[in-house]
């Protein structure tokens, strides 16, 4: 028994590493962003634009990553994609102007979308060959990997107003997570063949699968889903502040709320898909987060706002995660298509709430947010989800040794 709890434990830390690296990347280079817009002379909407390439380089990836799933196997994708990851780092820490800039960032961004949906279908492997729930608290390292990055961030800038000596050092550390997670991770399945059809003189031509309404239904949750999450990571301050009347001092509380409360449900989000199964946790998620949002509209103040963003993070923390597990039982081709779609959903949630503020004001732009929380809910009734499962013999009796182990 033993044995089958290290070969658990050890490939779900060897799959975390992957999320941890991911996490660390993106919060490495995101946060010299002041470092990148001085050194290169740069007016806030050239900022802008370099967001928005490495979210629509993630967005249009779909085709490539697919491609590459049933090509590669999520393992060798997922490797190499991470290794693409460092090499970007250490490019954009000597990149020479703006247009150059801009490529290696719609470059980071595909690399993002290839890791994103290989280290998913691991963590969905993982679950499946060993009927344990494991993906929320891999979700969970994303956010400590963003973390330890913010922390090594602040030291590095400490040091040194340079990026090559920071981004250099952060890339030891990427690899170091590559050299730690890939002795473990699950090996691939043979390539799958992509569908063919007949073309003229009898030659045969592959094409791509069309998507089937589970995929569609998944990517349209999946929308809706990161549309929450990354609204209110970008306008939760300004509603502090702006709305709310809260000092520029409690502002930054309403992220720190979120994420806080987040990675604390993540931590336990397995149990509950274990107990009440993947359906449940994501409609009621979806429910807590937009019912708890709106009222806290309704009420108004400080404190309200923070017990309403509070259920966003409660609410949505194992969304993600139970819907890249539903994408991955159909296949690559629908993990990849809902990865794309959510990243699409980050892209233009946060532009739409501004739009909606625009006209209104920001509290209905966060309304917005509340009701895409509420859809998420509604849109899972077209799916069919798998029941949950009661752990298996084999599981339960690893879980007692692990128990009587600490």
């Amino acid at each position: 028994m033993p044995r089958v709890l290290d070969d658990f434990r050890r490939t779900q830390l060897a799959i975390a590493a992957l999320f941890c690296f991911l996490g660390f990347q993106y919060a490495t280079w995101i946060s010299r962003i002041p470092a990148l817009k001085t050194s290169l002379d740069l007016s806030a909407g050239e900022v802008g634009l370099l967001l928005m390439v490495t979210g629509a380089g993630a967005a249009a990836s779909f085709p490539l990553v697919t491609y590459l799933m049933k090509r590669l196997g999520a393992r060798r994708l997922a490797l190499l994609s991470g290794l693409g990851l460092v090499a970007i780092l250490l490019a954009l820490s000597v990149t020479p102007n703006y247009p150059v800039t801009l490529v290696i960032l719609c470059a980071d961004g595909v690399a993002v979308g290839c890791l994103n949906v290989a280290m998913n279908a691991q963590g969905a492997a993982l679950e499946a060959a060993h009927g344990r729930t494991a993906m929320t608290q891999l979700h969970a390292t994303f956010s400590a990997g963003s973390f330890l990055a913010a922390l090594v961030s602040s030291g590095m800038t400490a040091l040194t107003s340079g990026l090559v000596t920071h981004f250099a050092a952060a890339s030891a550390v990427l690899l170091l997570l590559l050299a730690c997670a890939r002795p473990r991770l699950l090996p691939d399945d043979a390539p799958a063949k992509e569908p063919a059809e007949q073309g003229e003189g009898g030659k045969t031509r592959r094409r791509m699968a069309r998507p089937t309404r589970v995929m569609l239904w998944l990517g349209c949750t999946m929308v809706f889903a990161e549309v929450v999450e990354g609204s209110m990571n970008d306008w939760s301050a300004l509603y502090l502040k702006d709305v709310a009347g809260a000092s520029a001092q409690v502002a930054p509380l309403g992220i720190a709320v979120i994420s806080v409360v987040m990675v604390l449900a993540r931590l336990f989000g397995d149990g509950w898909r274990s107990r009440w199964g993947d359906a449940v946790v994501v409609r009621v998620g979806g429910a807590v987060a937009g019912i708890g949002l709106a009222l806290a509209l309704l009420a108004g103040g400080v404190v309200p706002a923070l017990l309403g963003f509070a259920c966003v993070g409660l609410g949505v923390a194992a969304v993600t995660p139970c819907l890249y597990v539903a994408a991955a039982a159909e296949g690559p081709d629908a993990l990849s298509l809902v990865a794309a779609t959510g990243t699409t959903g980050l892209l233009v949630g946060p532009a739409l709430i501004g739009f909606v503020a625009e006209a209104s004001d920001l509290t209905w732009g966060m309304a917005v947010v509340a009701a895409s929380a509420v859809i998420v809910s509604l849109c899972t009734t077209r799916l069919q989800w798998a029941p949950a499962k009661a752990p298996s013999e084999e599981s339960m009796r690893a879980e007692a040794v692990e128990e009587t182990a600490t």
